[in-house]
């Protein structure tokens, strides 16, 4: 039977054209990309209008991306999606640290540098100690864990945005964890900051009444042999915008202790414990 284009056998039409040599995962991936993608157009009755604003934000999107800004990431990011994605591929049983998004600042190789160490390179913000153990599911220390730390600077900014202002690997080092798991470093106090907004996306949230900031956070990724990798944040509790991140990256687990300091030249301290999980751990989650 020939699948002729109608409104109400549009999905039908469209999927009855995918051939047999398509891979079976792109296949089921197109099907339902259609199927849902079609019952969105049929549910809000998009016009013809509305479709043309569609396609002109798309091709707006695509024109400002570059090699150091990616557009669409960042829609990624503000529809939720890539939370959501990273939630599908990183379940992990209770007491394990939750993951959340990379974000796009990461630099491979940083310094190893050792523990106690700073990682402020500028002299700029209020000096915070980073401190807490690396641990297995059932609490025993894993020795030799790379933390790898990255952070934004006191104006808010990573020093890969900018190149000419701040030092190389300002806020940004290596550490490895001690035999009782233990690591520590000194930065700063991160604070929050608004993501690139003078774009498609930044234009869409101001449309739609949506900030674009990011609540106040240091970034890690601990990895260790035998242990599934964890990209993760911790988050300055008492952030303003714990509650409206901008690209939906908080979550309770991660919302960690920031400790006034008295008397001391660093002034705050904070403490948190990484759980990782065996690489040969199976679920259920």
């Amino acid at each position: 039977m020939i699948n002729y284009f109608t409104e109400e056998a549009s999905v039908e039409a469209v999927n009855g054209r995918i051939g047999e040599a398509a891979r079976p995962r792109l296949k089921v991936v197109m099907e339902s990309l259609v199927q849902h993608l079609h019952a969105f157009v049929k549910d809000v009755h998009l016009t013809q209008e509305e479709w043309e604003i569609a396609i002109e934000f798309l091709t707006k999107t695509g024109q400002i991306c570059s090699g150091e800004r990616q557009e669409y990431i960042l829609l990624s990011d503000v529809l939720g999606v890539s939370m959501l994605v990273d939630a599908i591929n990183n379940r992990r049983p209770p007491g394990a640290t939750e993951n959340t998004v990379f974000g796009p600042f990461h630099v491979a190789d940083a310094p190893v540098r050792a523990n106690g160490d700073t990682i402020c390179l500028d002299g700029k913000g209020e000096s915070c100690l980073f401190e807490g153990r690396v641990l297995d599911l059932e609490g025993n220390p894993i020795a030799g864990a790379c933390v790898d730390v990255w952070s934004d600077n006191a104006e808010g900014f990573y020093d890969v945005q900018q190149p000419d202002v701040q030092p190389k690997w300002n806020n940004r080092g290596r550490f490895m964890s001690e035999a009782d798991g233990s690591y520590s470093f000194v930065g700063i106090k991160p604070v929050s900051y608004p993501i690139p907004d003078d774009g498609p996306v930044g234009k869409m949230l101001g449309a739609l009444g949506r900030h674009p900031y990011r609540p106040a956070h240091m970034h890690f990724l601990v990895t260790a042999p035998g242990f599934q990798k964890l990209v993760t944040h911790t988050f300055v509790g008492g952030d303003t915008y714990l509650e409206s991140d901008a690209v939906f990256g908080v979550k309770k687990s991660l919302i960690a202790p920031f400790e006034r300091l008295e008397g001391d030249k660093t002034l705050w301290r904070s403490t948190y414990d990484f759980v990782l999980v065996p690489e040969t751990f199976e679920g259920p989650f």
